[in-house]
């Protein structure tokens, strides 16, 4: 069994359905950073448990002029409350990317993708592998040629745990402070212990999405910018490009 290689020196990386679901994901990610920052400037105060308002004492808050005159954060300066459109936007923008989470993990099943690019095999999992990789990534060097288009221990955990881990968990948190999913499955919050806890769970789930962003297209463009920009867009690999 081979590879067919194109007449024009591509051969074959990511798959169609993998391409369109990895860039509508991303767009809207995007929007919901986007939003959720216009959301969360309404109230920038944390709780834990099922309530939470100016006049509770908040877990924490952050240090930034809230759009609301009945939070005091310490500012003499107010930002315009103009969340309506956020939240709006927001669930707009979550449902697209569960759809196409959905599309990706059936795409990923049926293909057998997960087991054959993210699967970690049992020497992946040894220290000394994770610590060399983890070396090289904390020292900035692309990855060797052997390892140039496979995905590495570190990426393959870190890849598993955001599809199967932190993506469920946001959208579970999300639809935990969604009045009318908890009115109808009340067990949906029940499991956080309340809506503030949901709430400030889907806040720290946000940064640690957003790390890994960063951390992602920095990786990226570490190990060749326009290569991997080429390959995720159309499916590509230049191979002589690659091997020169």
């Amino acid at each position: 069994m081979h590879t067919t290689v194109a007449s024009d020196g591509a051969a074959p990386r990511h798959s169609a359905t993998v391409r369109v679901t990895h860039w509508v994901s991303a767009l809207a990610f995007i929007a919901l950073l986007v939003t959720g920052l216009a959301i969360m400037t309404a109230h920038p105060r944390f709780y834990w448990g099922e309530v939470g308002n100016h006049l509770t004492e908040p877990l924490f808050q952050l240090p930034i002029p809230a759009s609301r005159k009945s939070v005091d954060t310490g500012y003499d300066y107010l930002l315009t409350d103009r969340n309506g459109w956020g939240r709006a936007m927001h669930f707009q923008s979550a449902w697209i990317l569960v759809f196409a989470g959905l599309v990706y993990v059936a795409h990923g099943l049926r293909t057998s993708h997960f087991r054959k690019e993210l699967l970690v095999t049992r020497g992946g999992l040894r220290w000394a592998e994770l610590r060399r990789v983890i070396g090289n990534h904390l020292r900035l060097r692309p990855p060797p040629a052997s390892e140039a288009w496979t995905y590495n221990p570190l990426q393959r955990l870190t890849y598993l745990a955001v599809v199967f881990g932190l993506v469920p968990l946001m959208i579970w948190t999300g639809l935990a402070m969604s009045p009318a999913v908890t009115a109808a499955a009340p067990w949906v919050v029940d499991a956080f212990g309340g809506h503030q806890s949901a709430r400030t769970i889907h806040f720290f789930g946000t940064i640690l999405l957003a790390l890994f962003l960063v951390v992602h297209v920095a990786m990226i463009v570490l190990a060749g910018f326009g290569g991997r920009m080429r390959a995720m867009i159309t499916g590509r690999v230049d191979t002589a490009k690659e091997s020169s």
